[in-house]
C-alpha cells in the first residue's frame, strides 16, 4: 500500500526529480560557492556586497526551486518565497544606508576632556 494512495489526484505530494537534475544543481551551488569565495579576493569597492548578494540570491532560489520542489508546488508559496527575499533585500538596503549615514563623526565635541578607560590589572 502506497503512502499516497489516497492523495487526491493533482495533490500528490511526491514527485521524485531526475537524478541528473538533481547532480547538475548541486554542480551549480559549487561552482557559486567557489565565485563566492574567489570573489572575496579581488577588490570590487562598494559593488562587493552586491556581487556577493546576487550570488546568494541565484543560490537561494535555486535552492528552493529545485531542492525544496517549489518550481512544481502551488503559486502562492512561491508567491510567499519571492516576498520573503523582497523584504529580507529591503531589510539589508535599509542597514547598508543607515550605516553610510552614521559612519560619518557627525557627534558633535563640547568639551576637549577625554576619558580615559582604567587600565587591567
Amino acid at each position: 500500500m502506497s503512502a499516497h494512495e489516497n492523495a487526491q489526484e493533482g495533490y500528490d505530494f511526491a514527485h521524485p526529480l531526475p537524478l541528473p537534475l538533481l547532480a547538475g544543481t548541486f554542480l551549480v551551488l559549487t561552482l557559486l560557492t567557489v565565485l563566492t569565495v574567489a570573489q572575496a579576493s579581488f577588490n570590487f569597492g562598494s559593488l562587493d556586497v552586491l556581487i556577493v548578494m546576487v550570488i546568494a540570491t541565484i543560490k537561494a532560489v535555486l535552492v528552493g526551486a529545485i531542492f525544496m520542489h517549489l518550481a512544481w508546488d502551488k503559486p502562492f508559496n512561491i508567491l510567499c518565497f519571492i516576498g520573503s527575499f523582497v523584504f529580507v533585500g529591503l531589510f539589508i538596503m535599509a542597514t547598508l544606508f543607515d550605516s553610510r549615514q552614521t559612519a560619518k563623526d557627525d557627534i558633535p565635541v563640547l568639551d576637549d576632556a577625554v576619558v580615559a578607560a582604567p587600565a587591567e590589572m
